[in-house]
Order: C-alpha cells, then sequence, then structure tokens
C-alpha cells in the first residue's frame, strides 16, 4: 500500500513482516540522511516508529545522541498522523514538544518511539510517546503538531 503523499513512501517492508517503510522519496533530506531506515507499524491505538542505531548516532559517551532521541521523537509524530489519523503528514508543523530523558539509549539494538493521540481537533494533534529499547525507558514526551491548512 503506497501513501497518497508524495513527500512520503510508506509500504509494507519485505523484509520486516508486519512493519511499513516510513520514508522521505527525497533521500537528500535529514530523515535518510541522518537517521538512516525508519520502519512503522500501527499497535492498536498506537504508532510505534523504529530506528537501527548506528556509531554514528551515538555520543561520547557511546550512548545514543540526545539529538538523535529528538529527531526519532519528532518524526514519530508525522507517522502517528499518517498511521493512527487521516492526516497529511507532509505539510504539518510540530508547535511543542515537551521531552524528559529518563535513561540512555544504546546503539546495539533497535530504539522506537511508541505514541498515541490523545485529541484531534480540525487544526491540531496532541500526543504522548515514550521512546523505549525493549523495556527500558529512554524518554517520555508530550506533543502539538498543527496539521495542514484546508486549502
Amino acid at each position: 500500500m503506497n501513501s497518497e503523499s508524495s513527500a512520503f513512501e510508506y509500504r509494507e517492508h519485505p523484509d520486516h513482516p508486519g512493519w511499513h517503510t516510513w520514508r522521505l522519496r527525497d533521500e537528500t533530506r535529514f530523515n535518510p540522511v541522518v537517521m538512516g531506515e525508519l520502519l512503522v507499524r500501527t499497535e492498536g491505538d498506537r504508532c510505534r516508529l523504529r530506528m537501527f542505531p548506528e556509531r554514528r548516532h551515538t555520543n561520547l559517551q557511546d550512548m545514543i545522541h540526545g539529538a538523535v532521541t529528538l529527531a526519532l521523537i519528532d518524526i514519530s509524530l508525522f507517522a502517528a498522523m499518517r498511521t493512527l489519523t487521516d492526516g497529511d503528514a507532509g505539510p504539518a508543523v510540530t508547535l511543542e514538544l515537551s521531552t524528559q530523558f529518563i535513561g540512555a539509549g544504546k546503539v546495539d539494538e533497535p530504539l522506537d518511539a511508541v505514541i498515541e493521540v490523545l485529541r484531534e481537533t480540525g487544526r491540531l494533534l496532541f500526543l504522548r510517546g515514550e521512546v523505549v529499547q525493549r523495556d527500558h525507558l529512554v524518554a517520555g514526551f508530550t506533543a502539538l503538531v498543527r496539521k495542514a491548512s484546508r486549502k
């Protein structure tokens, strides 16, 4: 299944059953260049966005850099908009993001942002989530996204 948005590729991933690709079609932009491969799936009323950390994602302590964790969270907002609502993630914008760093992320296993929609209005999406590695909590967050203007 392909996304109706021309900015993103959203289709079943051939090597990861139950997962979909979450990729910008323009490979020169931030997501593919910095974050690498991203996968997404729905789990009931939640969305899970997964990245595969590499050494380039680490800080001097050999843990996942906080900026990478923040980027994963921000990208997860739009993945949730696409998978959990009827929203077009391409032209939407993050208005507010509050993050609490709780534990260090390790480079040797997938890093997941698990997110839910708390409320949706005509123009706004209120979200909440966690960044985890298996049972290890890396961060918690809440966010507010403004949907695209209707033309």
